[in-house]
């Protein structure tokens, strides 16, 4: 049995003293921030009672697992579903309306049923926490991806609720700023029980930094369950277009500052197919932000691209609407949840975020259907699994605008074959088992 922890220190007890009075002065900026935010999104204004720890419902002895947004709730899917399917209750806590919105949906049945209850995480004050655990009694608390939340680790250790990090990774780029810069950071990580880690290489950086009890488990995207209706609908969706024969290129998570290189770059493959006789690409434009969608779809008419937004030309199940529209230049993508039918449809991917220094979105779910695909050059958000990509020949990494026109043009570099992107995806397989028997033996060494 592990001894007690060596957690807070002194220095992180002063940080949290601090950090406890800017949230106690920050409180009216806070509500006037979800204030704001929930003009554009009402969700983000409702079941307020949440964010301070009062609920409706409470789901005692429950599995916690924390996924702040939408893709850490993805990400989260496989392993939620294995929690319950064995047997356990589960309470997810996000802070964006994009994350509650998809455990919504897709536990839609399970939430109905009084096996998991999605709620707003609370506001990172003690006395709120306190509440969410006498709620909820969680068994322990699963933080998905790499999120440092001062109060919430604070709290689950004086409450003895063994908090995990899930799914993690420690990005070169956020371990260079810890030592430089926010040192405190590392520290806080120390409060953790644990660890569930993506690879040996981030199992070293954590353990660097004082973690303890590190399992390494894979990535748990690589277990997503793959909606096969999804896939026949995206099918379905590109014959309509009369695409059947058309190359097809999906752009996936574009985010902001980066509309101009790929409508240039569409524009540049246009008009490169247009030279050689041959028929230019559809394109499906996918913005990262649903509040992005109508701004994108300016930008697009714009340039002179003849659009159909996924909203006009297919209803709710992705059935078209309608009689075929004319010529289409770009299918915008202006829906959540709906990746894998995009996907579907297209021959190759160039996934967004990586053009930026924000960092790449996900390429494990483009990797699943076995397509060729690509990224900008900022990938620390991804370095696992794009390192094990780039070096076993399944990812392309364009380093700017040039490189992104090239890989558009009809002369393109070839893509790898579908075997051979089959076979990584597999070898990366299997992190939902892994994780499930990394906690248990965790909670039971405890």
């Amino acid at each position: 049995m592990n001894g007690p922890r060596p957690f807070p220190a002194r220095r992180v007890r002063l940080f949290l003293l601090g950090y406890a009075l800017l949230w106690a002065v920050a409180l009216p900026l806070v509500l006037a921030y979800l204030w704001w935010r929930g003009r554009r999104d009402r969700l983000y204004a409702r079941h307020l009672g949440e964010r301070f720890g009062v609920y409706t419902g409470a789901l005692p002895r429950s599995v916690w697992v924390h996924a702040v947004s939408l893709g850490e709730l993805r990400s989260a899917v496989p392993l939620i579903r294995a929690l319950l399917d064995r047997g356990d209750r589960v309470v997810t806590t996000h802070f964006t309306p994009a994350g509650r919105r998809e455990a919504l949906a897709v536990f839609a049945g399970d939430i109905a049923a009084g096996r998991l209850c999605p709620v707003w995480v609370p506001l990172e004050y003690d006395w709120v926490y306190r509440r969410f655990f006498r709620a909820f009694r969680p068994v322990c608390g699963l933080v998905m991806e790499i999120e440092i939340w001062p109060r919430m680790i604070a709290s689950a250790h004086r409450q003895g609720v063994p908090l995990f990090m899930c799914n993690a990774q420690y990005p070169l780029k956020s371990l260079e700023r810890d030592r430089a810069r926010a040192p405190i950071r590392a520290e806080l990580m120390t409060g953790f029980a644990g660890a569930f880690v993506k690879s040996d290489l981030q199992a070293a950086r954590f353990a660097g930094v004082g973690v303890k009890n590190i399992e390494v488990t894979g990535e748990l995207r690589f277990d997503q369950p793959i909606p096969d209706a999804q896939l026949q609908a995206g099918r379905r969706a590109r014959a309509w277009l009369g695409a059947a024969t058309r190359p097809v290129v999906a752009l996936a998570s574009v985010v902001e500052g980066e509309d101009a290189l790929f409508i240039t770059a569409i524009g540049a493959a246009r008009a490169a197919h247009a030279a050689a006789g041959l028929m230019p690409p559809l394109f499906i434009y996918i913005p990262r932000a649903p509040e992005r969608f109508g701004a994108v779809a300016r930008l697009l008419a714009q340039a002179g691209l003849a659009t159909l937004r996924r909203s006009d030309g297919f209803d709710a199940g992705l059935a078209p609407v309608g009689t075929p529209p004319g010529p289409v230049d770009v299918l915008l993508g202006d829906s959540l949840g709906e990746m894998y039918a995009y996907l579907a449809m297209s021959d190759r991917v160039v996934v967004g975020g990586g053009f930026t220094p924000g960092g790449s979105h996900n390429i494990s779910e483009a990797l699943s259907l076995g397509k060729p695909v690509m990224t900008g050059p900022d990938i620390h958000t991804i370095e696992y699994p794009a390192m094990e990509a780039l070096a076993a020949g399944v990812l392309t990494l364009l380093k700017d605008a040039e490189a992104l026109r090239a890989a558009l043009a009809p002369d393109h570099p070839p893509d790898p074959p579908a075997d051979r992107i089959a076979t990584f995806f597999a070898l990366h397989s299997g992190a939902v088992t892994k994780t499930l028997a990394a906690l248990d033996r965790r909670l039971t060494s405890r």
